[in-house]
């Protein structure tokens, strides 16, 4: 049976279903489409005229969200209930972020593990991926409004440097606002394509693309070739961006001015922090700015904002020559330029740029949706609209593995080019664990039993260590032709076995699609499953952790240490028992605030025994 898309508001046919590009960003988001009579990218925008959308996140006292514009409102207000900058928490856990934890103002739980970081809001834990999910929400929930039909494939872009776990956060933070994410690409090979760079077949070039945002620098270099986009290497600097050009200028009219430093002064502060921004956009096109801030006159000149920011561009510049060095080129190997964020508006950053390059940039498109207009490039190839671009073979499903608890542990996302390879790395979870059993599953749920079971091996022959000592390579390999191989290795003893898995995995093209309809219609419950499977997890793993420690060092603890950590352990369990996910994230915080301090004093007991000579526990 044929499938026909209807426009629910005006009762037509839609040629074709459509497939938005999103531009996930750390300051701003937004959604773009490939119109379908003049076939030319366009960022779609309210009645208010605004394309872009803050990616930020406001939780009242009952747990209801509100994002974009009107977050952003309550940034100063109520900070701890307003979350911005989640990107940068993406795939990571809380000891990858805890050096710039200062930087955010609410709460990111530290439970000294390498789990995901999670965000409390009042009595709620939140993951990045979910937070992400409600920004994703916001753009589909506006695309729909705006265009009048149901959206629910999309293109969502990534830095060139994420890592496979934060783009695997990003699918699932797609997946759990309703959207199959057709495809992740790079934000470079984004903006490449917006400018129609390696559109032709046979075309081959090298790119730099340099993406200054509101907070944070990238530079990247890209080979095209035959419609192959290749990252050669990126530079740059999460903490660099226009917020920092705002913040030189409101210092330089601070310089004589107490009251505005005042930290009663909120209000006035963002006052200052609003009119210097305002100067920066005004300066892009005029040689000099008037501003009052409380009664004071405020004055700049292009020639002074050139000298507050000079430090900041020159950064830039240095990450430029760094990238280049690290791709092995030089700079005459260049052979476009494309200007990515906001910020590149500045004359100076523009001017800066082909002075290094030595060549015109390209900046015509609109650096703020430069982005988002390159990803619905990208899917109106995926939708069939676009025959004149390369469309590499790909994965029509997701391949992983079983890890702990049941769960779907992604190498190899749908959609992935072919060929390709893929790996990570895992461990035992008992003392002297001699094998690990590799189960290889082909799907798109969390949980395994949901997928299709591809092939199973074991790997035997690990040396009998503690529990976490063993390190096992699991690599997924698929050749030029489909096949898939799956080999395990033991690096500490070199044990190895590997396997082969038949080309296309034995499914036909409805098979396929019943997969990713179910994943559709389960996204929600399976993200909640995974959540709380894998909190029950971490959480199994604090008793059982307990309990050894417990056994071996229970001469250094108190009784009432020794009485709370027992009744506190009764409370994990429970709270695994009732299967109440924000429950057991708070029990094992708790079991890990009362541990803590014993532990430490065992470990500077032992430290103390080694420095005399004796043997460490």
């Amino acid at each position: 049976m044929g499938k026909v898309a209807i426009n629910i508001a005006t009762g037509s046919l839609l040629k074709e279903e459509i497939i938005v590009g999103i531009d996930l960003g750390t300051t701003n988001s937004l959604i773009a489409i490939v119109r379908t009579d003049t076939h030319q990218p366009i960022a779609l925008k309210e009645i208010d005229g605004l394309t872009l959308v803050p990616s930020i996140v406001h939780f009242d006292e009952h747990g209801n969200t509100t994002v974009g514009n009107p977050a952003k409102e309550l940034l100063i207000a109520q900070p701890e209930r307003t979350i911005y900058s989640v990107k940068r928490l993406m795939g990571k856990s809380y000891k990858d972020v805890s050096r710039d934890a200062g930087f955010f103002a609410y709460n990111i739980i530290d439970d000294d593990t390498d789990a995901l970081v999670k965000i409390q809001v009042g009595d709620r834990y939140y993951s990045p991926i979910e937070l992400s999910s409600y920004i994703l929400k916001e753009l589909k929930k506006r695309a729909e409004h705006i265009l009048k039909t149901t959206i629910s494939k999309a293109v969502i872009t990534v830095p060139a440097y994420f890592s496979d776990a934060q783009r695997q956060a990003t699918r699932d933070a797609g997946r759990l606002a309703g959207l199959d994410v057709l495809r992740i690409i790079n934000e470079p090979t984004a903006a490449s394509l917006a400018y129609g760079l390696g559109a032709k077949h046979g075309e081959e070039k090298t790119i730099a693309v340099y993406d200054l945002g509101g907070g944070t620098f990238d530079i990247s270099i890209l080979t095209i070739s035959n419609g192959i986009f290749e990252v050669l290497a990126t530079n740059g600097d999460t903490y660099l961006g226009g917020d920092d050009m705002d913040n030189a200028v409101a210092a330089y009219w601070n310089k004589d001015r107490a009251l505005w430093s005042d930290e009663g002064a909120k209000a006035l502060r963002q006052e200052v922090r609003m009119t210097a921004e305002q100067a920066k956009k005004h300066l892009t096109n005029n040689e000099s700015f008037e501003g009052e801030i409380n009664g004071c006159k405020v004055t700049l000149t292009r020639a002074e904002f050139n000298g507050l920011i000079q430090p900041l561009v020159d950064r830039t510049i240095t990450a430029c020559a760094n990238a280049l060095r690290d791709a092995g080129l030089q700079v005459s190997q260049i052979d476009e330029v494309v200007m990515v964020g906001g910020s590149t508006r500045t004359p100076l950053v523009k001017e800066s740029v082909q002075k290094f390059f030595g060549r015109a940039v390209h900046d015509e498109l609109n650096p703020d949706e430069v982005v988002a207009l390159g990803a619905a490039v990208q899917a109106d190839i995926l939708a069939g609209n676009n025959t004149e671009m390369l469309l590499l073979d790909v994965t029509p499903l997701s391949l992983g593995i079983e890890t702990m608890g049941g769960l779907m542990d992604v190498l190899i996302p749908r959609n992935s080019k072919i060929p390709n390879k893929a790996g990570r790395q895992y461990t035992t979870q008992k003392d002297g664990q001699g094998s690990m059993r590799i189960s290889v599953f082909q799907g798109e749920r969390d949980l395994v039993k949901d997928n299709r079971k591809l092939s199973e091996f074991n790997l035997t022959g690990i040396p009998g260590m503690p529990a976490g000592m063993a390190k096992v390579d699991v690599t997924f390999l698929i050749d030029a032709d489909g096949i898939l191989k799956v080999s395990a290795k033991e690096l500490r003893s070199g044990v190895a076995q590997s396997i082969e898995v038949k080309p296309q995995y034995g499914l036909t093209d409805e098979e396929v699609e019943q997969m990713l309809l179910d994943s559709l219609t389960h996204a929600k419950d399976d993200i909640k499953t995974r959540a709380l499977v894998e909190a029950a997890t971490e959480a199994r793993q604090m008793l059982d952790t307990t309990e050894k420690f417990l056994a071996k060092h229970r001469e250094f603890l108190t009784e009432e240490e020794i009485t709370m950590t027992a009744d506190q352990m009764r409370l994990l369990q429970e709270a695994i028992d009732a299967q109440d996910k924000d429950r057991i994230h708070h029990a094992t915080e708790t079991l890990n605030d009362i541990s803590r301090p014993y532990a430490e004093r065992v470990m500077d007991a032992a430290l103390k025994d080694a420095m005399r000579g004796k043997k460490v526990i």
